[in-house]
Formats: C-alpha cells, sequence, structure tokens
C-alpha cells in the first residue's frame, strides 16, 4: 500500500502528431487517413514527466494513449492508494474512455493514473472521444451502451433478488427459533394451570385436615425456603449429568418409601431441580408431624413444579425477547441509516440471525470489547456479515470452527471472519471479489455476495475486504477507517 501525496504533473510539453505512429497503434490500426487526421488535427501528443497525471475521482477531462513509457493505476482503499496494474504497453489507454456514454454515469476518473518514466502520449479531449465514438462508431456505442447499462441493470436485480434470498432464509430461521420457545411457553402454561388447579385443590384438602396454626406457619416457612433454594440452584446454573440425576431422584424415591408417601417418585423430579435432597427433607420430617408430612411435602413438591413451570415460562419469552431484539438490531429499524454503533452488537444480531445455518458449528468471539464504536451503515454492515458468515457455514458442511476477531489496527477498526473450512484454490482467490463470480454448483449461489460486500465495505464505508485462504484456515478481513474524513458516505 502507498499513499500518493505529490500533486498531479505539471511538466508537460506539446509534440507533433503523427498519423503513422497513430496507424500502428491498435485502437486506431483500421482507421481511414482522413480519421486519422481529424485525430491529429484535434488531438495532440504531449511528453510527460514522471508524477501523477491524474486522480481518482477528478473530473475527466482528457483520453490518453499511451505511445512510449511506462505508467501505473492506482485504486482508492481507505488512506491508502492500491496499485492495481503497471505497464509499458503502447497503445494502452485511459482517462475518460466513458465519455461517450455522457451523463448517464459519472464523468471522473475512476483511477489514479501515475506516470513512472518520461513518457509520450497520445491525448484527446473528452468531448473530442464522444464525438469521435458517436459520429464514427454509432453501432458500436449502441453495442457498448447495451452492454454496460444491461450488467449494470442485471447486477442490480440479481443483487436484489440475492438479498431477498437472504432476507426469505433469515426469516425461516428466525420463525423456527421464534416457534421453539413460544411452543415451550405454551407447554408450560398448560402445565402450570393444571398445578394451580391441584395446589387449589390442595389448600381446600389443608382447610379441612389435621393442620393447626403452627404447623400452616411453619409449612409456609419451608415453602419460601424450598422458593429460595431453587433460585439459588437456578442462579448458580448447576446442572447435574444425567447419572447425578438418577441417583438423586433413586434416594428421594427411597426416603419417600421409607416415610410411607405414596407415589414418591413422581414427586422426586421437583426437589432434584431445586437442589434439595434427603438431608432436606429429613428437616422438613423435624418441623413437622408425622401425621402432616405428606402433605407438606406433596405442597412443597407442588410449589417447586409451580417455580419451574414460571421459570420455563420466563425463559421461553425472554429467548422471545432477545430474538426480536436481534431482528431489530440487525434491520436496524427504526434507526438512520448512519450512526455511530459498536460494532459487536451487529455481529452478534447477525449470529442470532444465523443461529439455524451454524447447528455444529463451534463459535468463538474474539471480541475486543475496548474497541471505540464507529460511524457505519448499520444494516448494509450486517449484509456484509451474513454473506461471509453464512459463506463460511456452507464451507464447513456443519462441522468445523468459526472464528470472529475484533481488533482495532492503526486507525481502522478490524473484523476477520476465520473458518477451518477446505479452503479456497488459489486458481480461483484473486477472483471472488468479481461480480457474478462463484464456486457454488449452478443454482446455489448468484456469484454476488462477495461483490456486493466489497461494494459496501470499499465504496460506501471507504474500507477494505480481504481474503488469505488455505486448506483448513480461511480469513477475511474487513478494516474500517475511524478517521471521519474517510467515514461512510451514501
Amino acid at each position: 500500500m502507498t499513499t500518493i501525496d505529490e500533486p498531479a504533473t505539471t511538466t508537460r510539453k506539446h509534440l507533433a502528431c503523427d498519423i503513422d505512429e497513430l496507424r500502428k497503434l491498435f485502437l486506431f490500426e483500421r482507421l481511414s487517413a482522413d480519421q486519422l487526421l481529424w485525430l491529429c488535427g484535434r488531438g495532440h501528443v504531449e511528453f510527460i514527466d514522471p508524477g501523477v497525471l491524474y486522480r481518482e475521482g477528478d473530473t475527466a477531462t482528457d483520453f490518453y494513449v499511451l505511445l512510449d513509457g511506462s505508467l501505473a493505476m492506482y485504486r482508492r482503499v481507505g488512506a491508502d492508494d492500491i496499485e492495481v496494474s503497471r505497464t509499458d504497453q503502447v497503445g494502452v489507454y485511459a482517462g475518460a474512455w466513458a465519455a461517450y456514454l455522457g451523463d448517464r454515469v459519472p464523468q471522473v476518473y475512476s483511477q489514479t493514473l501515475r506516470v513512472l518514466e518520461p513518457s509520450r502520449y497520445y491525448v484527446l479531449s473528452a468531448q473530442d472521444f464522444a464525438s469521435f465514438m458517436n459520429d464514427w462508431f454509432p453501432m458500436a456505442v449502441h453495442l457498448l451502451e447495451g452492454l454496460f447499462f444491461g450488467q449494470q441493470s442485471s447486477q442490480q436485480v440479481i443483487g436484489q433478488r440475492e438479498r431477498l434470498q437472504a432476507l426469505g432464509s433469515l426469516s425461516a430461521g428466525l420463525t423456527h427459533e421464534l416457534n421453539n420457545p413460544a411452543a415451550a411457553a405454551t407447554r408450560a402454561t398448560a402445565t402450570l394451570r393444571e398445578r394451580v388447579a391441584g395446589m387449589r385443590h390442595k389448600l381446600a384438602l389443608i382447610a379441612d385436615g389435621p393442620y393447626d396454626r403452627a404447623q400452616l406457619a411453619q409449612i409456609i416457612r419451608l415453602q419460601e425456603k424450598a422458593v429460595d433454594a431453587y433460585a439459588a440452584t437456578r442462579a448458580a446454573g448447576l446442572t447435574p449429568t444425567a447419572m447425578q440425576v438418577s441417583d438423586l431422584e433413586d434416594a428421594l424415591g427411597d426416603w419417600m418409601d421409607d416415610h410411607e408417601i405414596a407415589g414418591g417418585w413422581e414427586l422426586a423430579e421437583s426437589f432434584v431441580t431445586a437442589g434439595l435432597g434427603t438431608d432436606w427433607l429429613d428437616m422438613v420430617a423435624s418441623c413437622v408431624g408425622d401425621e402432616v408430612l405428606e402433605g407438606a411435602v406433596r405442597w412443597l413438591a407442588y410449589t417447586l413444579e409451580t417455580e419451574s413451570l414460571m421459570s420455563e415460562v420466563e425463559d421461553a419469552t425472554t429467548r422471545i425477547s432477545a430474538l426480536v431484539g436481534a431482528a431489530k438490531q440487525y434491520s436496524q429499524i427504526g434507526r438512520a441509516p448512519d450512526q455511530v454503533l459498536d460494532v459487536h452488537e451487529l455481529l452478534d444480531s447477525t449470529l442470532t440471525m444465523l443461529d439455524r445455518k451454524l447447528d455444529g458449528i463451534t463459535v468463538v468471539r474474539a471480541y475486543d470489547r475496548d474497541l471505540a464504536p464507529i460511524h457505519v451503515f448499520g444494516a448494509e454492515l450486517n449484509q456484509v456479515w451474513t454473506n461471509l458468515i453464512d459463506n463460511a457455514a456452507q464451507a464447513m458442511h456443519g462441522a468445523g470452527t468459526l472464528t470472529i476477531t475484533t481488533g482495532r489496527v492503526e486507525d481502522w477498526l478490524e473484523v476477520e471472519i476465520a473458518d477451518t473450512g477446505p479452503g479456497i484454490p488459489d486458481a480461483v482467490v484473486g477472483r471472488i471479489f468479481e461480480p457474478f463470480f462463484t464456486t457454488k454448483p449452478v443454482g446455489a449461489g448468484t456469484g454476488l455476495g462477495l461483490d456486493i460486500s466489497w461494494r459496501i465495505v470499499v465504496g460506501k464505508h471507504h474500507g477494505d475486504l480481504s481474503v488469505a485462504s488455505q486448506p483448513g484456515d480461511t480469513r477475511f478481513r474487513v478494516r474500517l477507517p475511524y478517521s471521519a474524513t474517510e467515514g461512510p458516505t451514501a
């Protein structure tokens, strides 16, 4: 990478134009003598010293053809000028080559041209080049227009179709993810209704049973302790193994058999879930009389099961709320198009939306949480993350590791998305950002995902998007500038 700071070349000398020299160029070899005379009359030859001839983004005023010497072409990426080609081939052309399209396209230089050694150029003004093309080659101009605008239109249509396909896939995944907690909440609510009805029945039995005021007060205190124990176990996140659960339930079942509590095996699960064992039930037995022990144990089991069901409803609704929040974050609904955002929120919302596609894949978030927020187009960046993460998931076929790393490199925010898939063949890795290029089977991809990502990162955010790949390690690196002068543009 280099940064070209020197001003445009000022040492330029006009020379005589020779139609015999023009005739030898592949651009002009089939022109008539009159046409060559017109070119020499309207245009001229210039001797140009080394330096920048013109800059990317400047108004395109001239069309240049190299007669001798050498040149290099650069594209602007963030704060750097990236060399894209270098040549000394006589006849290569650059500059206002799109002048014949008129005001239908921006008439600016698409690259920066740097003269590498003292060189001679044939120079024709943009206006004369447009006349040259339209007057002498009208059919060719129509064909070129059709190709240019047709490809542009196709790219937009197919790009929109790819976005709709991605949205459909994400919507299907989101629907599936929402359905699971919704169904869990429905099941838990139905069971909870049964348990509450059972507790009302138990209250009626207690009212008619052999409980005195002191025993009732003791049972209520035990109930609160049981609820507190359940809450503590839940907060600690302790999850016993299946073998441990089985052993605990067996021990509790035996305890209840020993104390002549019928159907104790059905009650054991609630106590195990709360992290309560036989020691705790011994304490219960010491607090209430034998004549009310079974009723007390059943009441406590109902209490714990009710708490567990309410927790299931809470977890399910929290999951639904989180999914809806992720969808809103992902789509940036209700937000300005460009904002100062935490890139980790964008990445996490994308991972949530793609959760179903990541089944079987280990996701590692190697985030630098100290990264400052950055000015970006959130919805567009989420499309970039979607393309890169979805491609990685497809490459790994449901088994592997996806690692997302964030960090700051000088004045750049860097996001690296790495997968352990088979890698991208060396023969095609240089073409993956080309529009319509894809390595997927026919019908499985449009070849625009990475092209769209490139245009969002480089074109809209003035950032950089690159890839490095070998078998078992493919890394896409996105760099976004913190600099206000290099920030996103619509």
